[in-house]
């Protein structure tokens, strides 16, 4: 009597595998689910404001990847980044997204005087999601709040669809981070929308 070993088929993938190779997107969404079961039934100015403080923090972390010129810094620089956002609101002296567009500038201001490690034309593309991405966070804030979460829903959704050209590309920033930062972009996106 023989036994037979269960046959690996192609066609039943093993959870265990796709789980360890998506964990980016299983961590975004897990991420995503706490923001919004934390903060209930937020009003739309507070969830507003919040979300526009945190937008510019998306492209200054491409920008700064962008200028060490290595896309293992990514996870560090989110990191770091995280800390300002969540450091800053417990003075009342700045608001966080004013120190992000700040750092942008000054980011971008090293690039154009020192150069960049791989090229100008791919910090151009930076610089320019930058000033989009920015511009974006700001307007939102300077505007009506139901107006604003749709500009905001529009920040967060296209800087989604940024990262996921750049994880298409291989480009910047890591792969991991770029497709974690992707689904969280739309998904916050589909939250501002469905705001009451």
């Amino acid at each position: 009597m023989t036994t037979r070993a269960p046959l690996a088929t192609a066609d039943r993938p093993n959870p265990a595998a796709l789980l360890k190779r998506r964990w980016p997107t299983v961590l975004a969404v897990a991420v995503v689910a706490l923001n919004v079961l934390a903060s209930g039934s937020q009003d739309v100015a507070d969830a507003v404001g919040g979300f526009a403080e945190t937008l510019p923090l998306l492209p200054l972390i491409y920008l700064v990847v962008h200028q060490i010129g290595k896309p293992q810094a990514t996870w560090p620089v989110l990191g770091a980044g995280t800390v300002v956002v969540f450091a800053l609101p417990f003075q009342d002296a700045v608001a966080p997204s004013t120190v992000l567009v700040a750092l942008a500038l000054a980011v971008l201001a090293w690039g154009a005087v020192r150069g960049t490690p791989h090229g100008r034309a791919t910090f151009g593309v930076q610089a320019g999601g930058a000033l989009v991405f920015c511009g974006l966070a700001l307007a939102g804030l300077a505007v009506d709040p139901d107006l604003g979460r749709y500009l905001l829903a529009a920040g967060w959704f296209f800087h989604g669809v940024w990262d996921f050209v750049h994880l298409r590309l291989d480009k910047v920033v890591s792969r991991t981070f770029a497709e974690w930062c992707g689904v969280i972009d739309v998904l916050v996106a589909v939250q501002l929308l469905f705001l009451v």
